[in-house]
């Protein structure tokens, strides 16, 4: 109850987030030059919040972004030290902007805003957020969630000032984590990744509550595809940008390839497994008779200690007492996974896993990563296409068109390379190589979504012909102002050419041709001439 009038408290009354902010920089050792940059980003950031809550219309509100990161700044942050950028006394890598300790929570930085927030945001993350019972998924889905979730992080300074919404591609971290992250978002909404990214147990198994409501919403054959791809991507990702986390899995696959090999010839696999089983017992009983005999303990002390090197000695029999008492207990643990599997009931379960396992692990011998990647993350953007079908279909009000039109525009300006958004490249796509995922899925989803709106009456039909309402709000949807319903249209023709011209309240966009190489019956447009209307009812 007391937490509920906290809540109702911090409505009313708004706070002040500089003096927050300060009070928390008073504790903090940090040079003057930090704090004036953490006051600089806090500023901007708060100018600009409400803006991006129009345009992606699901992000956390403005009050749970910033106590969160005055959080993370006072308790996770020991130090955050701003370097010049002709300093060679640092430990930022060469290519880098910024560099993070996070053992010693430890920040260095150029002095360049968004990269200072992009770093306070990483060290205020966990690094696995995934149960280890996923084998492989739980490094590689997790650093995947951790990079998006960070990038989202900074896009409130990143691309908005208080006035504008713009977006520099390459000033995005990584392209490719941002726009699947994305996706993410829109299909399973922004609190639900919040909570996973920051989960501090594993009392709530987040992949297992991923997996149940993306088949919820969009059923078990589109979830069991964004799942499998997903993680296909993350680990292209892992290995674009981090591949030595992924050595350890490279020799996993030589012994998954070995054993289903083996598995291959139930018999002759029973036979090994039953030699391995014999050889651990043999070893356990070896380790019980040493660890019963003083001298034979002590003349394994000095055998063990032979072979090794300085920095690895053994330095008491104690010490050595504790270390084979640990390799007779994983000496049992193995014997109870060769019983376990060794069991006919568990056999075909045991093989399903191993080639599960294999399936992902060979992506890791990609020999174009670059190629895969790009293949993978436009085959996701199709399915992404159908499950926001399905949340169209499930649109009742005018607010919730109006919302999901915001949310359509917002994914069809997301870039997908360094030269593309969503819509140039279908566009692209289209005119050099057909590929499935052309302008064709991104007109139907939008055509969809425009006569869901029309229906509730949130906007007018501009045209029957859905060439013609296709071509007039795809160049609606491509305005950045930051609230559409403050835009109106203008359709003007000028010697048989057709032109589109919307208006910001006083500021105009320049004219852009329409329906160019079609015959247009003017009988067919339910919008009249040289008339200014509102796009929004």
């Amino acid at each position: 109850m007391q937490a509920k009038k906290e809540n109702l408290i911090n409505k009313i009354v708004k706070k002040d987030f500089n003096n927050e902010l300060e009070s928390a920089l008073e504790q903090k050792a940090f040079e003057e030059n930090a704090k004036s940059s953490l006051l600089s980003i806090l500023y901007k950031i708060e100018a600009a919040y409400k803006d991006i809550e129009t345009v992606k219309q699901d992000i956390e509100t403005k009050e749970e972004y910033i106590e969160r990161l005055i959080s993370i700044i006072y308790g996770g942050c020991r130090s955050i030290k701003i370097i010049r950028m002709d300093s060679e006394n640092n430990r930022i890598p060469p290519n880098g902007t910024f560099y993070i300790d996070k053992q010693k929570n430890e920040i260095e930085c150029y002095p360049i805003e968004r990269k200072i927030l992009y770093a306070i945001w990483k060290i205020g993350k966990k690094e696995r957020i995934i149960n280890n019972k996923y084998y492989l998924i739980d490094t590689v889905l997790s650093d995947f969630l951790n990079v998006g979730n960070t990038i989202q992080k900074v896009e409130p300074l990143r691309d908005f000032n208080g006035y504008s919404w713009t977006t520099l591609n390459n000033e995005i971290e990584s392209i490719e984590h941002n726009l699947i992250y994305q996706n993410l978002r829109m299909l399973l909404g922004n609190q639900f990744l919040e909570n996973w990214v920051y989960t501090k147990e594993f009392i709530i198994d987040y992949y297992e509550e991923f997996n149940e409501k993306l088949k919820k919403e969009y059923g078990k054959e589109n979830a069991e595809c964004i799942i499998d791809m997903l993680i296909k991507i993350s680990i292209l990702l892992e290995m674009k940008f981090d591949p030595k986390k992924l050595d350890g899995y490279l020799k996993d696959k030589k012994l998954i390839d070995k054993e289903l090999e083996d598995l291959s010839n139930k018999q002759k696999y029973i036979e090994i497994k039953t030699k391995q089983k014999l050889e651990l017992l043999k070893n356990i009983r070896q380790i019980d008779s040493i660890l019963s005999n003083k001298d034979l303990l002590q003349k394994e002390y000095i055998k063990r200690n032979e072979d090794l090197p300085l920095n690895k000695k053994i330095f008491s029999m104690r010490v050595l007492s504790n270390i084979m008492e640990k390799e007779r207990e994983e000496a049992y643990a193995k014997i109870e996974e060769i019983n376990v599997v060794l069991n006919p009931k568990n056999f075909v379960e045991h093989k399903k896993e191993l080639e599960y396992k294999r399936k992902y692990l060979q992506m890791l011998e990609a020999e174009d990563v670059k190629q895969e990647l790009t293949k993978y993350i436009l085959e996701f953007q199709k399915v992404f296409l159908k499950c926001f079908e399905s949340q169209i279909e499930k649109v009742e009000t005018k607010q919730q068109a109006i919302s999901l039109i915001y949310q359509y525009r917002y994914y069809l300006l997301l870039p997908v390379d360094y030269e593309n958004n969503i819509l140039e490249k279908a566009e692209q796509m289209r005119k050099e190589s057909g590929e499935k995922f052309d302008e064709k899925a991104i007109k139907e989803v939008m055509l969809k979504l425009i006569n869901k709106a029309i229906t509730l009456k949130a906007i007018p039909q501009f045209s029957k012909n859905e060439d013609y309402q296709y071509e007039i709000w795809k160049n609606i949807l491509q305005v950045r102002v930051i609230k559409i319903e403050d835009l109106s249209l203008k359709m003007v023709k000028e010697k048989n050419r057709y032109f589109v011209q919307l208006f910001d309240e006083k500021v105009f966009e320049e004219k852009t041709e329409v329906f160019a190489g079609q015959e247009v019956n003017e009988k067919e447009l339910d919008i009249k001439l040289n008339k200014r209307i509102k796009i929004f009812e």
